[in-house]
């Protein structure tokens, strides 16, 4: 377990605390996080000036999701962490495509919205990370079950880009412990003309999991650019 400070009586750092539901989610990032590349975490888990990073599975669905985030911050380790909800998600609007990009301005559950942290320095440092690859921004709502159909088209007149089960869940659960940076970062498996019910979904799946395993760099980015003081 790494120590919460850099050493006796030097700076506070603050972890970074990456939660996704699928254990396929979890091995895409774990895997980048493995890597042995400039500007990664290494092998203890820290990456350079910031504090060290855990890639939690929390398991599907929002009760699950806000349980396991709750229990996490509630450790030494994460306790100030700051937190990046991330994995799949269902597009809303027409002409998205699996392997596109999500990151929320806020989310949205039963219990309110909860807005994002830092969203625009997201969207840079993941269109620098990814060149080409189409980032949307706005709201990402919730849902206990996978969506499909007319109930896709009523979720996206809200207003809402996409939809998910974990990440409304994940980041009320995360300020309710406390004051932090807060963040989701999605890819699209499912969208309106790629519903999961079709083949082509497959082909969908392998895109969706490449980019999720290419988007670290950007979270570390986003992680030391809002590293809060320990209080």
């Amino acid at each position: 377990m790494d120590s919460p400070a850099d050493g006796a009586g030097g700076p506070a750092v603050t972890p970074l605390l990456i939660a996704c539901a699928l254990g396929i989610e979890q091995v895409a990032l774990r895997s980048a996080l493995r890597k042995d590349r400039p500007g990664r975490a290494d092998r203890s888990g820290r990456t350079p000036d910031a504090g060290p990073v855990t890639v939690l599975r929390t398991g599907m669905g929002p009760e699950n999701a806000e349980r396991a985030i709750v229990r996490a911050l509630g450790t030494d380790r994460n306790r100030s962490a700051a937190v990046i909800a991330s994995g799949f998600c269902a597009g809303l609007a027409p002409g998205m495509n699996p392997g596109d990009l999500v990151v929320a301005d806020e989310t949205r559950g039963p219990h309110g919205s909860t807005p994002c942290t830092g969203t625009a320095l997201l969207v840079e440092a993941l269109s620098r990370t990814l060149p080409g690859r189409t980032v949307h921004t706005g709201p990402l709502t919730g849902s206990d079950h996978v969506v499909r159909g007319l109930e896709r088209a009523g979720l996206r007149a809200t207003g809402a880009v996409a939809v998910d089960m974990e990440s409304a869940a994940t980041l009320l659960g995360a300020l309710g412990t406390g004051s932090r940076p807060v963040a989701a970062v999605r890819v699209v498996v499912d969208a309106p003309g790629h519903e999961l019910v079709r083949i082509g979904t497959v082909h969908g799946g392998i895109s969706a999991f490449r980019v999720l395993r290419a988007v670290i760099p950007a979270f570390l980015e986003w992680h030391r650019s809002l590293l809060l003081p320990r209080r």
